[in-house]
């Protein structure tokens, strides 16, 4: 996927990244679109998904999840671990050949 594809969700209000969802899976040729999130904004990024998913997109598949964690700095010198999402979006394979 290319670096257009890629939302990263922090702390502004959903819409805004349901705007940005929007415009990049229509604009990219039908590849889809990938948010990524840690920490405390997982929680938006699953709710700016489903908004997508349920009320502005059609003919997208089941949603690919991935989780992890990473490590990062932390205040004392010492490292501090956060978790992590992404979560791909992409066109449903069965309703792109109904089209072709």
């Amino acid at each position: 996927m290319s670096e257009e594809s890629i939302i990263y969700v922090g702390n502004k209000p959903a819409m805004n990244y349901v705007l940005a969802v929007l415009t990049a899976y229509n604009s990219n040729g039908g590849e889809g679109v990938v948010l990524k999130a840690r920490g405390q904004a997982i929680s938006s990024a699953v709710d700016v998904a489903e908004i997508c998913r349920n009320k502005f997109l059609s003919g997208v598949g089941k949603p690919v999840i991935e989780i992890g964690t990473e490590e990062l700095p932390g205040d004392n010198g010492g490292t501090r671990n956060v978790s992590v999402i992404s979560i791909t979006l992409q066109p449903d394979k069965k309703s792109a050949k109904k089209k072709a």
